[in-house]
């Protein structure tokens, strides 16, 4: 890839408002993707810390099936609420639990650079790393480890009992901390690049 392309692009991508629903990096993944977007071969494209949510369960992602998103460890009572609220209103639907890990998405100037994020990337935890290769450029795709997704609503009503909901919360949130400490890892490990 010509130099000047990879440049007007990160230049680009890098100006632009950010267009994830959220409308910002989530903070736990902030230093990370500003330590990257510093490198003169890589600049992030897309980030998640990792996340907790209730979706509607649907083949197509379009809008209106994220019910409730939550970007930190959260309560039993913050969930229970969360779920008696959607039960009233999903009424029709299957909704599901899932539990998220961080993601990133980097583009990079060349392929011995992308490959050298992934190895590194692999190196600390994120085991689904590859590269996505295109005529315009490399993307390293990258996932933590842990994630959990199953149907816990269905026509309102809630298909578990409160202490399965305990102990799943309290595996869902061992993952989240576990993508924080995946991401510090890799920020550690990309500050000498």
């Amino acid at each position: 890839m010509s130099i000047n392309i990879f440049d007007k692009r990160k230049e680009d991508i890098l100006g632009k408002q950010d267009k994830s629903s959220k409308g910002s990096w989530d903070k736990k993944i902030v230093p990370l993707c500003e330590r990257i977007n510093e490198l003169k071969n890589y600049y992030t494209t897309s980030s998640c810390s990792g996340r907790i949510l209730l979706i509607r369960d649907s083949v197509k992602k379009t809008y209106g099936l994220f019910l409730k998103v939550h970007h930190d460890v959260l309560s039993f009572e913050s969930f229970k609420e969360d779920l008696v609220e959607i039960s009233k209103i999903e009424t029709k639907n299957v909704v599901n639990f899932k539990q998220e890990p961080c993601a990133l998405h980097v583009a990079c100037r060349t392929l011995e650079d992308a490959q050298k994020l992934v190895d590194v990337a692999r190196s600390v935890g994120w085991k689904k790393s590859g590269i996505i290769s295109s005529s315009k450029r490399f993307v390293v795709e990258m996932f933590g480890s842990s994630k959990l997704e199953f149907p816990l609503l269905k026509e309102g009503k809630i298909l578990a009992e409160d202490i399965f909901l305990r102990e799943v919360l309290s595996r869902a949130n061992i993952n989240l901390e576990k993508s924080w400490e995946e991401i510090n890892l890799l920020f550690e490990k990309i500050k000498d690049f």
